[in-house]
């Protein structure tokens, strides 16, 4: 049957593959016949993950990103790619006048630097194929949203969204496309945070006209887009998925 989305024959690296979206996005991936290769910092959880992958021929690697050493020696290993879902990040909540160097500097290094640098690597080594994909998972928040308590992480995700652009001129005439996902809230660990109750979490859902945070399989689906020949023609958007948040 005829599928634009389908990832047959493609071969597909997500980070933060261990767990929340990234690990959604890799099942999602392989379901749609995509060969994965995934990276995480817990073991334990990247192996679940791999359990749960449909089809065969796929890998996973324990490599902290932000380690130069680590990252080179997975390089070293790494097959050509298809296409590329940068998934890893953290998040935090912290008023701005409690903003310290080093807590920017760590957010920073997490949730910009590491990607963009994995991405310039890949693409340095020849590692990306022709026709590739290059996907970010980025936020609302630092592009379209501002909350109270979260500057640093929305200022490293508005600063790949940034980039972003930027690689996509860049590397059209190579055929490689670069987009950002933007969504609101979801439901993963990432928002489950000891400085953040279950009333409050529950007060901030009913803020969204769906009432609910996304399901981490729905940002999954909009990944396989990108990563589809359904969107040979989309590089540079940042396409947004809040459950209406921001038409308010």
């Amino acid at each position: 049957m005829y599928n634009p989305f389908n990832l047959i024959n493609k071969t597909i690296l997500v980070t933060g593959a261990s767990s929340g979206i990234g690990k959604s996005i890799a099942i999602e991936c392989s379901r749609m016949g995509a060969k994965l290769i995934l990276i995480g910092r817990n073991e334990c959880r990247l192996k679940d993950t791999f359990s749960l992958l449909e089809g065969n021929g796929h890998t996973y690697y324990c490599c902290d990103l932000i380690s130069e050493e680590e990252t080179s020696l997975f390089l070293e290993t790494c097959p050509t790619i298809d296409g590329l879902v940068h998934s890893a990040g953290v998040g935090l909540t912290l008023p701005f006048k409690f903003t310290t160097a080093s807590k920017l500097k760590r957010i920073m290094e997490i949730n910009f630097e590491a990607p963009v640098l994995l991405t310039q690597k890949i693409l340095k080594n020849k590692k990306m194929r022709t026709r590739g994909s290059i996907v970010y998972l980025s936020s609302i928040d630092g592009v379209l949203t501002g909350h109270i308590g979260n500057s640093i992480y929305s200022a490293s995700k508005g600063a790949l969204v940034g980039i972003a652009k930027s690689q996509a001129v860049e590397l059209a005439n190579q055929n490689v496309r670069v987009n950002c996902i933007l969504p609101g809230r979801v439901d993963t660990p990432l928002i489950s945070r000891k400085n953040i109750s279950e009333e409050q979490v529950n007060a901030n859902k009913n803020l969204y006209p769906l009432k609910r945070y996304a399901r981490p399989e729905e940002i999954a689906y909009y990944a396989i887009y990108l990563l589809s020949d359904a969107s040979t023609f989309t590089t540079g958007s940042n396409l947004v998925i809040d459950g209406g948040f921001t038409l308010l």
